[in-house]
């Protein structure tokens, strides 16, 4: 098989993974002259950084192969699919060519387990080795790594790496007993904790000026919605946890998508790509808006309205702390109004210090008006009392009815 035969096999194998996050890279370049590569610029890009900013990364597998038989993966040992396998030097290979031509920069590697957890982190390792200390590369490097690998590997990785994971797939042990039985959630938290600890002491060092080390910035995970009877509550409890306890940067939601030749235990369908974006939303809201999770969802109903973004369906069912008066409303307080981000929030702070704030204000700033107007008290706006208390506010906000199909 000769390389570009195994590029479309692996890279097509490797696009079920979301978690290819390029953000909290340090900013190393070569404009200098000295070096291989840049984290920073801007390509063919797949990746999108907290400022915006566009990363272009080359994608791919190690190898398809697999000891591991998880149901909803499908490159699973029991997987009827063509496999491939890249040796190290070919990844290198690759990612140094489609680098000078500048379609990438930088790279995201994960592999199928091969031999052991052992003997696959080493061959992933070995591609992160070479790239930095034999061709100086300084591109954007993710490795996904295996909690079954021994912790010393784990943390060689994030010696060469920016970001690296751990997919952590199942919110709940009991799921991944029947859909990936080689998969422990113990040991997959017991290898993020060491992670942590590392990043933690990397961060101590870089604050005290060691300007030479080279360390991973963060780490990440991926779970897949749909492929098991967990409930939005129980992803969101899980990665509240992960980000309290683990400090991941971020925990990616993959809506579960059937494979060619499922097994007989996964759904026949896909979970509705809403879902997957109510929990982004969802996460947000935890990670900065100050939002508990038993705020946005609670016992009696444990998944997300798929109709409502969860932050006005948290707003329609605490109609009683509204309308805020932007007079003398805090920043805790405007977070929660629908239509508001941080950044907005903060420029009505900063507008409200020198005049009272007036809806042509927050036109101005591109504020959705029809869905700030029934929260918010400004100089020349005050909402009828009766709009808060009435379905009529929810109907405001509910999907337009469509026609439905006559043929499926």
């Amino acid at each position: 098989m000769d390389l570009q035969e195994k590029l479309a096999i692996l890279a097509d194998a490797a696009k079920y993974d979301a978690s290819c996050a390029s953000s909290g890279a340090q900013r190393r370049d070569s404009s200098r002259g000295k070096g291989v590569g840049s984290a920073g610029g801007a390509g063919i890009c797949h990746s999108y950084a907290p400022d915006g900013r566009c990363i272009s990364l080359l994608k791919l597998l190690l190898t398809n192969r697999c000891l591991y038989d998880c149901h909803y993966c499908i490159n699973r040992r029991s997987s009827n699919v063509r496999r491939a396998a890249f040796t190290p030097e070919e990844v290198v290979r690759l990612t140094l060519d489609f680098y000078k031509r500048n379609y990438i920069e930088g790279l995201f590697l994960s592999s199928g387990i091969i031999r052991s957890a052992d003997h696959t982190m080493e061959q992933v390792i070995e591609v992160a080795r070479t790239l930095r200390e034999t061709h100086d590369f300084r591109g954007y490097i993710h490795l996904k790594t295996i909690p079954e690998a021994s912790p010393e590997l784990i943390e060689e990785a994030a010696r060469y790496a920016d970001r690296i994971s751990i997919n952590l797939e199942l919110p709940k042990q009991q799921s991944l007993d029947r859909f990936a039985p080689e998969k422990n959630l113990a040991r997959t938290k017991h290898a993020m904790g060491r992670i942590r600890l590392k990043l933690d002491d990397a961060a101590d060092r870089r604050r005290t000026g060691d300007r030479k080390l080279r360390h991973a910035t963060g780490q990440s995970t991926q779970v897949i919605v749909g492929a098991d009877a967990s409930t939005d509550a129980d992803f969101l409890e899980r990665s509240e946890e992960l980000y309290g306890s683990y400090r991941l940067r971020r925990v990616y939601y993959s809506a579960f998508s059937p494979i060619p030749e499922p097994s007989a235990i996964l759904p026949a369908k896909p979970a509705p790509l809403v879902r997957e974006h109510r929990l982004y939303q969802a996460d947000w809201l935890m990670r900065f808006y100050g939002f508990d999770r038993r705020e946005i969802l609670t016992s009696q109903q444990p998944n997300l309205d798929l109709n409502l973004d969860p932050k006005l369906a948290w707003a329609l069912r605490n109609r009683n702390q509204f309308p805020l008066d932007l007079r003398t409303a805090t920043r805790e307080q405007l977070l929660r109004v629908p239509g508001l981000g941080p950044r907005n929030v903060d420029r009505i702070l900063s507008i409200r210090r020198h005049a009272w704030v007036r809806l042509e204000d927050l036109a101005r700033l591109r504020i959705s008006l029809p869905k700030v107007r029934p929260f918010l008290i400004t100089a020349d706006h005050r909402p009828p009392a009766a709009e808060l208390d009435s379905d009529r506010l929810l109907a405001r906000f509910a999907p337009k009815p469509e026609q439905l199909e006559l043929f499926c």
